[in-house]
């Protein structure tokens, strides 16, 4: 049961406790870095870096959106335009300005540095999409001071970084870890000032709060328009109707704060209008965001319920621990703080299930509140001792599930076992064993350390060693590789049948994207030219270089498997003949 004490409320800041085990294992961690701040900071930061490094550099560029993301960013680089946003001669209106200015930041820095090739370097542009991520790690501890004691959001800190779905998110050159720490940022400076106000506290607060809570939304507005907003009202409707009152909203200064982000924001907008008028604001909002709610984009539409399922896997190794807190999180939803995250969470959980076009990342800004509320459980050893503790087993089964398809996939797509995984496996697999089997309601620190380390040796072997090595699902690595190979100065190409975005990224953006008969009559147009052809495309290509008189060769051919569209794909370099 929960204490109803004001010293036990589960908004109520508590102060570090000792661990019931102290000095044993890896509780021993929790007893070290809770001691301070700083020691949190630092700790859940470096924690960050070993989490998010394994692969970060040597996974090459992901198709789609990461690809696109990129280019558009590089293209950004070499125009010098920081203003308008363009996939090769198309407008990529989907989004804001603002990854596109912390990605090109880090290439020109780079490029300055003397770093060669910067511009091609994937990684430089996931560097924005990493740093996201830790802050995000890093805000949900300063969040999660609002409910729980230093240890406790430390803990909290622990379940987000070690998830999956933020792992993943980490290491792609995209808006959404970055938009997790908007996000966190302002929900956690809402937090702050609303449990205060329902404490009584009526000492006039500092600037500091407010302030990050106004630049977070500007930022959050920068990166992917008023989504943020959605997070912030969602949240603020239900805790007014229950309390009757949005009386705290005053504490956040917001008339200066709203002038603040006008300021952040509006050069840019209206940037972007004089440049092309509306478009942008249609593309965005009425092509991208609102498109999405009564129509499925891309393939991406779903049933509601979909990211509840996902949520077993996109959050694991925390979820078990998440359905073990949920009855006591619900017992205590009267409670400021319980009231606060369950505002927090379950409005905007519903309106994503509701909406048709669905991916696995649009819940992720709710993941810091689930992450508090299990934590807050575990410091305050109410966990349920039910049917649900049968999950623990969970954090045995994900390791068993991910990695045998990780292998069984290795050894089908490039005939290799991957043995320098298997390390990183049978360590995962033991991690994920002993979480399980030491499981209890006095240990579930102990197991949540046991199950971080299970995630992150699973992440190091999947992403760090396993993804890397297949080679064959990114053929324009090859292709770009074999390009670099050539003679002459200056190749250009031409794709046929193979257009996705990473081919664009690696082989420069004057890369022309056509058909069969455009390569033949491209290769024709000058020396030290390439056309990339597709098996399904080569007849059409030659059908057309027979009737323009072209005589060409095969420089190399690249087979591999196109996952964007789910086929296998044989790609030709055919050259101009003379062309070396």
């Amino acid at each position: 049961m929960i204490q109803t004490s004001a010293s036990a409320r589960f908004g109520a800041p508590r102060e570090p406790r000792k661990a019931m085990d102290p000095g044993r294992g890896l509780v021993a961690v929790l007893d070290f870095v809770s001691v301070s701040h700083l020691r949190a900071v630092v700790f859940l930061a470096l924690l960050g870096l070993v989490f998010f490094l394994p692969g970060f550099f040597n996974i090459p560029p992901i198709d789609r959106d990461e690809a696109r993301f990129a280019q558009a960013t590089k293209q950004m680089v070499e125009t010098g335009d920081l203003v308008d946003i363009r996939f090769q001669d198309e407008v990529r209106y989907k989004k804001p300005v603002g990854i596109y200015w912390l990605q090109a930041a880090v290439v020109e820095t780079a490029s300055k540095m003397g770093l060669p090739r910067a511009e091609v370097r994937i990684w430089l542009y996931r560097v924005p999409s990493m740093l996201g991520a830790i802050g995000a790690v890093l805000m949900t501890y300063w969040a999660a001071l609002a409910f729980v004691g230093r240890r406790g959001a430390v803990v909290a800190g622990l379940l987000l970084c070690s998830c999956i779905l933020l792992g993943v998110e980490a290491r792609l050159a995209k808006t959404d870890a970055f938009l997790l720490f908007t996000v966190t940022a302002a929900m956690g400076a809402m937090a702050h000032i609303y449990l205060a106000w329902q404490r009584g506290d009526n000492r006039t607060n500092s600037w500091a709060t407010p302030a990050i809570f106004w630049t977070a939304i500007a930022a959050g507005i920068l990166l992917k328009g008023p989504l943020i907003l959605m997070f912030i009202a969602l949240t603020v409707i239900p805790l007014a109707i229950i309390d009757r009152s949005a009386a705290w909203l005053w504490r956040l200064k917001p008339m200066i704060g709203v002038p603040w982000v006008l300021l952040l924001v509006l050069p840019w907008f209206i940037a972007i209008f004089l440049r092309a008028g509306d478009t942008f604001f249609a593309d965005s909002v009425g092509g991208d965001m609102l498109s999405k709610i009564a129509s499925p984009k891309e393939s991406h539409g779903a049933p509601p319920g979909l990211y509840f399922l996902l949520f077993w896997v996109t959050f694991w190794p925390g979820a078990p621990l998440a359905a073990m807190a949920a009855p006591a999180v619900w017992r205590a939803r009267r409670e400021p703080g319980a009231q606060f995250l369950l505002a927090w969470l379950i409005p905007s959980w519903i309106v994503f299930e509701i909406v048709i076009t669905k991916l696995p990342h649009y819940v992720l800004p709710l993941y810091p509140a689930i992450a508090i509320m299990t934590a807050g459980a575990i410091e305050r050893s109410v966990l349920s001792r039910s049917w649900l503790t049968k999950g623990a087993a969970w954090w045995f089964a994900i390791p068993v599930l991910v990695l045998s398809l990780a292998i069984v996939g290795a050894i089908i797509l490039t005939r290799q076992p991957v043995f320098l995984a298997w390390p990183f496996i049978a360590a995962s697999l033991i991690f994920g064993l002993f979480a399980w089997r030491l499981f209890d309601q006095n240990r579930a620190e102990a197991s949540l350390l046991n199950a971080a380390l299970a995630s992150l040796f699973l992440m190091t072997a999947t992403l760090g060693v396993v993804v890397p090595k297949l080679r064959p699902v990114f053929p324009s690595v090859e292709i770009a590789q074999a390009l670099r190979q050539v003679v002459c100065v200056g190749p250009k190409a031409a794709a046929v049948g193979y257009h996705e975005p990473s081919l664009v990224f690696m082989t420069g953006t004057d890369t022309l994207l056509t058909d069969g008969s455009g390569a033949a009559d491209f290769l024709l147009g000058g020396s030290c030219r390439f056309a990339l052809v597709e098996a399904r495309s080569e007849r059409a290509f030659a059908a057309r270089a027979e009737a323009i008189g072209l005589r060409y060769n095969v420089a190399t051919r690249i087979d591999g498997y196109n996952f964007s569209q789910g086929k296998p794909v044989s790609i030709a370099i055919f050259r101009s003949e003379g062309t070396q």
